[in-house]
C-alpha cells in the first residue's frame, strides 16, 4: 500500500495531496458512514485554501466516496442494503477474475509476501485495530491482484473498495474479529497448489461473506 502523501511533497499539488489523503482514509475505514465533513474543516486540517479542498471533494464525489448535496453538505455515504449487495456482487465478479489472472505469475516470492501480510493482519486483530486491519486486508488483495497485470480491472476494484470503506469499518465493529480471515489461508493454499477453481472460490467467499451478512 502506498503511504499517505505529505502536503509538502513537491511532486504533488495541494488538491492532489488532499485528495489522496482523504481517499486513503475513506478506503481504510477511518471515516464512519454518514459522517459529515466541511470544506472549511478540510482546508483547516490540511492547511490549504477552499479551492484545493473543493477540488478534492469533487473528485471523491465523482468516485462515489463522498456525497455532495445541492446545499454543499459533504458526507461519506451511508449505504443502503441494495447498494451493499450491488458492490458485493462487483467484488464477486472482479476479484476472482483478478486472482485467476494472477495465478500464472504467483511465484514463491509472492506467496511469502502474502504470508507476511497475513501475519500482520493477525497482529492487528489481536490489538483490535480496525483501520490497520482493513488497510492490511486490502494490501493482501492488492498485492495478489497486481500480478494479474490488468490495471483497468484493478482500478475498478479499488473504486469499489473506496465506496465500501466506511461500511467495512462498520462491518468490523459489528462482527468483531478474533482471528485473521480464514479464507486468506485458503487463497494461499490454492496459490501454492496452482488450483484455479479453489482460488476463485476462496477469493469470492472472502470478499463477499461479511457484506452479505449486512444485507440479510
Amino acid at each position: 500500500m502506498q503511504p499517505i502523501p505529505r502536503l509538502n511533497d513537491p511532486n504533488l499539488s495541494a488538491s492532489e495531496s488532499v485528495y489522496r489523503s482523504l481517499r486513503s482514509r475513506i478506503m481504510h475505514g477511518e471515516i464512519a458512514p454518514g459522517q459529515a465533513l466541511t470544506l472549511r474543516g478540510i482546508g483547516k486540517e490540511f492547511d490549504v485554501s477552499m479551492t484545493p479542498a473543493r477540488e478534492a471533494v469533487r473528485r471523491l464525489s465523482a468516485e462515489g466516496a463522498l456525497t455532495l448535496s445541492s446545499s454543499g453538505r459533504v458526507s461519506t455515504p451511508a449505504l443502503k442494503p441494495e447498494r451493499i449487495e450491488e458492490l458485493a456482487s462487483l467484488r464477486a465478479l472482479l476479484e476472482p477474475e483478478l486472482s485467476s489472472r494472477a495465478l500464472p505469475r504467483a511465484h514463491m516470492a509472492l506467496i511469502e509476501r502474502l504470508q507476511v501480510i497475513n501475519a500482520a493482519i493477525s497482529e492487528h486483530v489481536a490489538k483490535e485495530d480496525a483501520v490497520a486491519y482493513i488497510r492490511s486486508n486490502l494490501e493482501f488483495h492488492r498485492t495478489l491482484y497486481l500480478r494479474a497485470q490488468a490495471p483497468a480491472m484493478l482500478a475498478m476494484c479499488e473504486t469499489v473498495w473506496l465506496q465500501l470503506g466506511p461500511t467495512m469499518r462498520a462491518l468490523y465493529g459489528r462482527f468483531r474479529r478474533s482471528e485473521p480471515p480464514y479464507h486468506h489461508r485458503l487463497i494461499i493454499a490454492a496459490l501454492k497448489a496452482g488450483d484455479e477453481p479453489s482460488l476463485r472460490l476462496a477469493v469470492r467467499t472472502d470478499v463477499t461473506q461479511g457484506l452479505r451478512l449486512l444485507v440479510n
